[in-house]
């Protein structure tokens, strides 16, 4: 605390922690969630081929098993705010940590198939939670001078997360000698692959714990001396902690809490603003991405690539998803979103017609020929990292920032459901429009990357350097 002596600092928004590897800590700690998101989405890509043959599956029946995850994590997105409200941000990471745990076992040991699209029901539901959690807490513990960098770990955690769960996948079915039905630990390898993920989720569970709860939140419920300690902790012992309580508890009671009522008007139910959050959040699902992360091993095994070297391509995959994950975050706020996403889109456009220009071609001996197969390969990873260079990161920036305050919050939700939802459409459908024609499945999405190009230039304005006050 500040002596009455002394002029009060500047204040939160030029505040500096004193130690701030523990804020680097705290934040990381957070965005294990993040983590577990990316490995939990993408581990599944380890294990298709495998279900398919333990069950004796179709491709319509296998996609809702793949695909049912999603439902879980719209639930969870719904009501982990709710819960953070009511309990606390810290308790809803050991709920969201147990779930994953409990998830991870049971998809490893599942009686049927019915149990195991039960069990992922309950990892996405942990994911749809994390989604929201995490980004939540970064944001109220960390200091406004470092809240975008600090912000970046949950996107940079879930791409790592994506990168780990394949290079997992990878070195098992190597130990299972390229078989994903191989025996390892007494169990098929597919289960161990799944059930490695108990490992991240109790470390997340014990990382809870070293963490400080939210200052918000505790201010919410009436500790403000514990809320005090906690900002002196990560803003700095020099900021006039009294003023910085005031200031939260006022921006609190003055908060205007949006409501689905707030977001409608225009033509077409809802405003104009929240259409264009839709569009964007849907045009990010429909060029096809979490086809790259669900089903890249089956997509590369269907056209004649060995296993392994299926599960190595899907790592490398999520290597430039990383890539361009870090490009994004350089110059998201340098070159602005709209730009970025343009130059993403057509990029986008020149993977996703390579690769399906390639899967053109009839297999010979069960392969695409050679020159296609580099072509289609060297394709896919041109997609990922384009859209990992644009769409996303740009989508989650621009959501944050586009809506007016009145509504943002319900407008986010809205948006974020419509992710979701199209996540779920794009998932439960490839497998049959594979089966169908491969080729034409990537014409559509690429039919996709390129009507957003039109869309952005006509409905989306650029949001660099204004204020969140601006867009009102």
């Amino acid at each position: 605390m500040t002596s009455t002596a002394q002029a009060p600092k500047p204040g939160a928004r030029t505040a500096h922690p004193d130690h701030l590897g523990h804020v680097i800590f705290i934040a990381a700690a957070a965005a294990m969630g993040g983590f577990l998101f990316g490995y939990d989405s993408s581990v599944i890509n380890g294990a298709v081929e495998a279900i398919r043959g333990r069950y004796d599956v179709g491709s319509a029946a296998l996609a809702q098993v793949i695909a049912i995850a999603l439902i879980g994590c719209a639930i969870g997105a719904a009501t982990a705010g709710r819960i953070a409200d009511r309990i606390g941000r810290i308790r809803c990471m050991q709920i969201a940590a147990v779930l994953f745990t409990i998830s991870a076992v049971g998809s490893a040991l599942p009686f049927a198939l019915w149990d195991l699209a039960f069990w992922r029901v309950v990892g996405g539901f942990a994911i749809g939670m994390a989604s929201v959690i995490g980004p939540a807490y970064i944001a109220e513990v960390a200091p406004p001078a470092y809240r975008g960098r600090l912000g970046s770990f949950q996107q940079a955690a879930i791409v790592i997360g994506i990168a780990v769960s394949q290079l997992v996948n990878w070195g098992l079915l190597n130990a299972a000698d390229g078989d994903q039905r191989g025996k390892l630990m007494g169990l098929e390898a597919w289960q161990v692959m799944l059930g490695v993920m108990v490992v991240p989720a109790i470390l997340y569970g014990l990382l809870s714990f070293a963490i400080p709860e939210s200052p918000r939140f505790l201010i919410s419920v009436g500790k403000h001396e514990r809320a005090r300690e906690i900002l002196a902790e990560v803003e700095g012992t020099d900021v006039d902690l009294d003023a910085r309580v005031a200031e939260i508890e006022g921006a609190m009671k003055s908060e205007h809490r949006s409501s689905f009522k707030d977001l409608l008007g225009g033509s077409f139910f809802f405003k104009p603003i929240v259409w264009i959050g839709i569009g964007l959040s849907v045009f990010q699902q429909f060029v096809g991405i979490n086809v790259a992360f669900y089903y890249s091993s089956t997509l590369w095994q269907s056209v004649g690539v060995d296993p392994t070297d299926s599960f190595f391509y899907s790592f490398t995959t999520s290597i430039i998803n990383i890539l361009g994950t870090v490009i994004a975050m350089i110059f998201v706020d340098r070159i602005g979103r709209r730009p970025l996403a343009i130059i993403g889109s057509v990029g986008m456009v020149v993977g996703l017609a390579l690769e399906a220009w390639a899967f053109s071609y009839h297999l010979v001996d069960g392969k695409l020929p050679a020159a296609q197969g580099w072509i289609a390969l060297i394709a896919a990873h041109i997609f990922v990292l384009f859209f990992a260079l644009s769409w996303g990161v740009v989508v989650w920036v621009m959501l944050g920032e586009m809506f007016p305050n009145r509504i943002r919050a319900a407008a986010l939700g809205v948006a974020a459901a419509a992710q979701w939802i199209a996540n779920w459409a794009i998932t439960a459908s490839f497998p049959s429009l594979a089966e169908w024609n491969l080729s034409m499945t990537y014409v559509i999405y690429t039919a996709f990357a390129a009507l957003s190009i039109p869309f952005v230039l006509k409905f989306v304005k650029e949001t660099k350097g204004k204020t969140l006050e601006e867009m009102g």
